[in-house]
């Protein structure tokens, strides 16, 4: 027992000396870590004193070189600011300079001022003395003259003005008679260039209108389905339109006979839709007439609107619009109406240019002067065109120039203004163009018998045919009687004999022909 505990306080005294031992041990190490800890920790402080020193001389220097920099830069503008400031005091001495002697001349300039309005003020004295002495005299030599002509000043006054107005209308009627005559003498000759120039510069396409038109059918089986059962349908379309509906034995071709081209193609259009429908019965037809009318309607607004554009005319009543639009159903003398119109407005919108008018409002009446020839129902049929165009010019505001052009276009009323005889003449230029109107069928015919009688009055001609319409003769000779040199002597003196005697539109050419022929029989 005692054994063991000794071994035990043997154990216990041996850990504790090993324990001695080893805190001794990490003592020691533990100072020579702190000596070696302090030597690295001194060692770092030189060197961080070493570098610190390094960078503060170098810091330092840079701060030396911004200082010098910036030195450098505020002398240049201190040097700048006092260059500016010598040149303004230098400007402002100069300035003052001036002045100075400016104001020593306007010193001058006032002196010699007042002198000069002291010498006017002067000299103003005296002439109002004179002024008055000179109208003294003025009245006494007045007093002296109404005694002596026994008449007063107004008196006078009013004698010489008397004899002045006799002078100045004498002088006023020999200078207008010179200038009438002067006129007369160049008057012809400019309207005849006015003219010409502006039928060259239009140049419109001529149409004819028929007051028949011809309806084209597929096949000759659709004209008894538009006959109808014991002609019903014929009769309703003819009672419904207007217009009288041939059938004859014209192969696939139905004729539609009336004056009123309105009423013409509303037929037209409604035996298309009827045909290409193919129901044909009385209510049928009424009901598609209706329809047709209406489309008609529309169509002449829109043609109206369309050529009040094209022609650049601008407010025109609505009204008068639909007139227009009316036109291109109408016909005067078989020449269309809306097309003869048209050409009218641009006749005399080139004839009122060059006469140094309106173009714009010649062209507005140009338009309207024929709108007379499509009345409504209202209208008095028995009123002239011209008079009855007028009144609705004027009841739809047109211009005082325009309804008197209207009106006064074929002489039914006195012409105001320049703008009327101009619509005349052009009217005339359109209506006697080479083919606008047609001519009677017996007038036509005679005109190519005397073109034909005219050639056989010469001698040496054998036939004579006119031909092309009346625009060419041409002339067979016999060739013993006439010679190739004298064939062109015929010719000329055909074509002035036709000049002279007869009177065409256009012109008619001359071709004389002279054949020779050289006969041999072989025996």
């Amino acid at each position: 027992m005692n054994d063991t505990i000794l071994i035990i306080a043997g154990l216990a005294i041996g850990a504790i000396i090993g324990f001695i031992i080893a805190k001794m041990l990490e003592k020691n190490n533990a100072s020579k870590l702190i000596k070696s800890a302090k030597k690295s920790a001194a060692s770092i402080i030189k060197e961080a004193n070493v570098e610190g020193e390094g960078i503060k001389k170098d810091k330092i220097l840079q701060a030396k070189e911004k200082f010098l920099e910036l030195k450098a830069e505020h002398e240049k503008v201190i040097l700048s600011r006092d260059k500016k400031m010598s040149e303004t005091e230098k400007r402002i001495r100069d300035k003052e300079s001036q002045v100075s002697s400016e104001l020593s001349k306007n010193k001058k300039l006032n002196t010699d001022i007042a002198e000069k309005v002291k010498d006017y003020n002067h000299r103003i004295d005296v002439l109002e003395k004179k002024q008055e002495e000179v109208d003294r005299l003025h009245k006494s030599q007045v007093e002296q003259l109404e005694v002596i002509s026994s008449l007063s000043a107004e008196e006078a006054k009013s004698q010489l003005i008397e004899s002045l107005k006799g002078e100045a209308k004498s002088d006023a009627m020999a200078f207008i008679q010179d200038t009438l005559e002067e006129a007369k003498l160049t008057a012809q000759q400019d309207a005849k260039k006015i003219i010409i120039n502006t039928i060259q510069r239009i140049g419109t396409e001529e149409a004819v209108d028929n007051c028949v038109s011809v309806f084209n059918i597929e096949s000759d089986d659709v004209k008894g389905r538009i006959i109808g059962r014991e002609g019903r349908n014929i009769r309703a379309i003819e009672a419904a339109t207007g217009v009288e509906i041939i059938v004859d034995d014209t192969p696939e071709a139905i004729i539609l006979s009336c004056f009123d081209s309105v009423r013409r193609e509303v037929a037209r259009l409604s035996l298309h839709k009827l045909v290409t429908d193919g129901r044909i019965h009385p209510a049928r037809i009424e009901e598609v007439v209706q329809k047709t009318q209406k489309q008609i309607e529309q169509e002449i607004i829109e043609v109206g609107k369309r050529t009040v554009i094209d022609l650049g005319i601008h407010g025109l009543h609505p009204e008068l619009i639909k007139m227009v639009g009316r036109m291109k159903y109408r016909s005067s003398y078989g020449q269309n109406l809306l097309q003869h119109s048209r050409e009218v407005a641009k006749l005399c919108g080139v004839m009122a240019a060059e006469l140094g008018l309106n173009p714009k409002l010649a062209k507005r009446a140009g338009l309207l002067h024929d709108i007379g020839k499509v009345p409504d129902a209202e209208a008095d049929m028995e009123t002239p065109h011209a008079i009855l165009g007028m009144q609705w010019a004027e009841k739809f505001g047109e211009k005082e120039e325009v309804c008197n052009a209207i009106g006064a276009h074929h002489d039914e009323i006195e012409m105001k203004s320049l703008l009327a005889p101009i619509i005349q003449v052009c009217d005339a230029i359109s209506g006697a163009r080479p083919g606008a109107r047609r001519q009677v069928l017996d007038s036509y015919i005679q005109r190519l018998k005397d073109l034909e009688e005219i050639a056989f009055g010469f001698n040496g001609v054998k036939k004579a045919y006119a031909i092309q319409a009346g625009r060419e003769l041409r002339v067979i000779v016999e060739s013993e009687k006439v010679s190739d040199q004298n064939a062109a002597d015929l010719s000329f003196s055909i074509s002035q004999k036709i000049q002279t005697d007869m009177t065409y539109p256009g012109q008619v050419k001359v071709t004389v022909i002279r054949e020779t022929r050289a006969v041999n029989i072989a025996k």
